[in-house]
């Protein structure tokens, strides 16, 4: 029998943007997904009382937390440099990010922006072969992220992209 790989074909990427969208982008996640939370310029008392809030609708919808930046908080592993005994994810904008992804020891590469995005405003997309090339025989799997929709997904699956992640897509 294959083995499942552990790492969500599915994410959610958080932000303060998001507002009360974020609860039902939340439901809307399939069970089994996954979700970075961000949430940078959130004060850090707010951002933890969020955290816990997010991580209970999480785990009860079977869903993955890994957390960016700094937190007490136990999520399911991080997103980026912070200690964890979970899983680690790494943002990659280049080849050379994605190297020091493979070096910090990242069970998963976000590479972006594939397309034109509002989370980075101004950068024009790289596209799914491109952005394939940024991580290609690392031997990590990549999540496609950047102007990301389940139909741009189907699209660029066959490009070797292990799942996607977005922002807007989930909001409706």
């Amino acid at each position: 029998m294959a083995r499942r790989n552990p790492i969500p074909a599915r994410w959610l990427m958080t932000d303060e943007r998001m507002g009360d969208a974020l609860w039902p982008a939340l439901r809307r996640l399939p069970p089994g997904s996954g979700v970075v939370f961000r949430h940078y310029a959130t004060p850090a008392r707010e951002r933890r009382e969020l955290l816990r809030r997010v991580i209970r609708v999480a785990h009860a919808r079977r869903l993955t937390v890994v957390v960016a930046g700094k937190s007490t908080i136990d999520a399911n592993g991080v997103h980026g440099r912070a200690r964890t005994h979970g899983i680690r994810t790494w943002p990659a904008h280049s080849r050379g990010e994605a190297l020091v992804g493979k070096r910090a020891g990242a069970a998963a590469l976000f590479v972006s922006p594939i397309h034109i995005t509002r989370s980075h405003d101004g950068a024009a997309g790289v596209g799914p072969a491109r952005a394939m090339r940024i991580g290609r025989g690392l031997g990590i799997p990549m999540i496609a992220l950047g102007g990301m929709t389940e139909s741009r997904w189907r699209q660029i699956r066959r490009f070797g992209f292990h799942g996607w992640a977005a922002i807007d897509a989930w909001i409706r």
